[in-house]
């Protein structure tokens, strides 16, 4: 049935591409290009993933932050054709039937969110659903999954969001958002499904709740699953990473540092934990490394003698008298850092950004809400506002600033370097669990991976061109890690048994050398892509 209906020449992979290219950089709107690359997802996987890994850098922020924001906002107008699954509380008794109606059954990982804390734009409900979706896209990639192994799902329990719930066109439960309780009932039943079904490796990672349901979920199951909170734990391994770059850039040692965040939430507390273990690390007791790090919210410097402090605020509530704002914190404490996860655009002003420049030779200032409309401030004024002096990082990607004739590459923080290589590694062994050490060495090697090339443009990360270098490492990391603390399911398969005896001899470095191998011969590697091709001359694909 294909003669005559198509042209009559035909086209090589790479010219296919060329074309799609063309196509997609003739729209001027990035929403635009986000519903032409979903429907070419919908039209051939293949391609899809063939054009993302060879154009990686220029269609990551098309793919996720910041266009992915704009996606959820207007998710009811653009929807085209279903991806991953939605559940609702009324589902919970049938968890088992939804999954089974997944037509993939090779399923590896799962990303999962509520819509409860979506980016910085709030309660979205079932409008958040292209989060996950995204997620799925980087975890194959940056991260080498298999497209069949990765599930985007959504538990649309209500919303609180008003204008969602008047709109005729909200594709979710229009109701008011459901309380902790049923949440906690839909999670317990969704964990205990994808066990039964996918077996106790396949990893959950919880995307986006609200800050108080993404620490007592994580809290609740991290122990009994194999999950982990990217808002958390995979900005945590990111920042911290950018933390360590940016002190060699500044001459300061990490741990010589001290660190102010602006904003108390979930992904704040979850860097400040990771900031406090590598402080440890470093050598510093756990109450130097906890004066070491200090937070500013709504209500000012987070100090012991405030009433009514959130919990996970309490241990980060230093004996201190008050400071009412962020800029009378900044002239008290004198902090080496200031990171900004506060969800407000803007909060960061000159004054802000002045007083850090006057206290340090090179203050690092980070905004990283995204997307770009809640960052704290640009990354031309951090570069102007400082004289040049400031170390900038931040969650969605900013043009190169040019100030006094000389070029700052500023660096995006991307939770993509760290969580596609903490899932991959976690798969690769079949790891049972994931730990917090996954996430501080995860952070360790990335910071290694930034070159004097990159740090002479103040780049505290690695280009985003090497993302599947990167993911491989940290995976062989992450791999190494749970083979020796044994929860590796799969320790015993023969393909492991080299670096495991590597290991048991004690050859950490060889092991980890052998699980890289192992990692990369996994990567999922899409026909017809430039990176295919390579790879086939190298004689590492037929």
């Amino acid at each position: 049935g294909l003669l005559g209906p198509l042209p009559c020449r035909e086209s090589e992979p790479l010219e296919q591409q060329e074309r799609i290219m063309m196509r997609l950089r003739a729209y001027e709107d990035n929403l635009a290009k986000y519903i032409y690359l979903a429907g070419l997802q919908d039209r051939s996987v293949l391609l899809y993933f063939a054009v993302l890994i060879d154009h990686l850098e220029e269609l990551m922020p098309i793919v996720y932050t910041p266009t992915v924001g704009e996606a959820c906002v207007k998710f009811a107008r653009i929807y085209r054709k279903p991806k991953g699954l939605f559940v609702s509380y009324e589902d919970k008794a049938h968890m088992r039937s939804i999954l089974d109606n997944w037509p993939e059954r090779q399923v590896r990982l799962i990303v999962v969110t509520n819509g409860g804390r979506i980016l910085g734009l709030g309660d979205l409900g079932a409008s958040g659903h292209p989060i996950p979706v995204g997620k799925a896209s980087l975890y194959v990639g940056c991260g080498g999954f298999h497209p069949c192994a990765v599930l985007p799902v959504t538990l649309d329990l209500g919303t609180d969001n008003a204008a969602l719930q008047a709109d005729p066109m909200y594709m979710g439960n229009p109701y008011p958002r459901r309380p902790k309780e049923h949440l906690h009932e839909l999670v317990d039943a969704f964990m205990l499904a994808v066990r039964e079904k996918y077996g106790p490796s396949c990893i959950v990672q919880f995307e986006d709740f609200a800050s108080d349901d993404a620490f007592d979920l994580l809290d609740k199951h991290r122990n009994a699953y194999c999950c982990f909170n990217d808002d958390i734990q995979g900005t945590a391994g990111v920042t911290v990473a950018s933390l360590l770059g940016g002190s060699r850039l500044s001459g300061v040692p990490f741990e010589d540092g001290r660190y102010l965040f602006f904003g108390a939430g979930s992904a704040s507390t979850g860097i400040a934990k990771l900031v406090v273990a590598a402080l440890e690390k470093r050598g510093l007791s756990h109450e130097q490394a906890m004066q070491r790090v200090w937070f500013v919210d709504s209500q000012g410097l987070v100090v012991s003698s405030r009433e009514n402090l959130a919990a996970h605020k309490v241990p980060f509530a230093h004996d201190h008298p008050p400071a009412a704002s962020l800029l009378d914190a900044i002239n008290v404490l004198k902090p080496t850092a200031l990171v900004g996860v506060s969800g407000r655009g803007g909060s960061f002003q000159e004054e802000h950004v002045k007083a850090m420049a006057d206290i340090n030779e090179r203050p690092l200032v980070f905004a990283l809400s995204n997307p770009t409309s809640a960052a704290e401030c640009t990354a031309e004024q951090a570069v102007i506002w400082s004289g040049g002096k400031a170390i900038f990082a931040s969650g969605s990607p900013f043009q190169p600033v040019t100030f006094q004739g000389r070029t700052y590459k500023t660096s995006q923080c991307n939770n993509a370097y760290v969580f596609p290589g903490i899932g991959k590694g976690a798969s690769t062994v079949g790891a049972t669990t994931i730990t917090e050490e996954m996430f501080l060495e995860s952070a360790e090697v990335l910071a290694t991976l930034t070159t004097p090339q990159d740090m002479a443009l103040d780049s505290v990360l690695p280009p985003l061109s090497i993302i599947r270098h990167v993911s491989k490492s940290i995976a062989a990391r992450v791999a190494l890690i749970a083979l020796r603390d044994g929860v590796a399911e799969y320790a015993n398969a023969d393909e492991l048994a080299p670096a495991v005896r590597l290991m048991e001899a004690g050859k950490m470095e060889a092991a980890e050398e052998r699980l890289y191998d192992i990692v990369a011969s996994r990567m999922f590697v899409p026909f017809g892509s430039r990176l295919y091709e390579a790879l086939k001359r190298e004689g590492k694909v037929e």
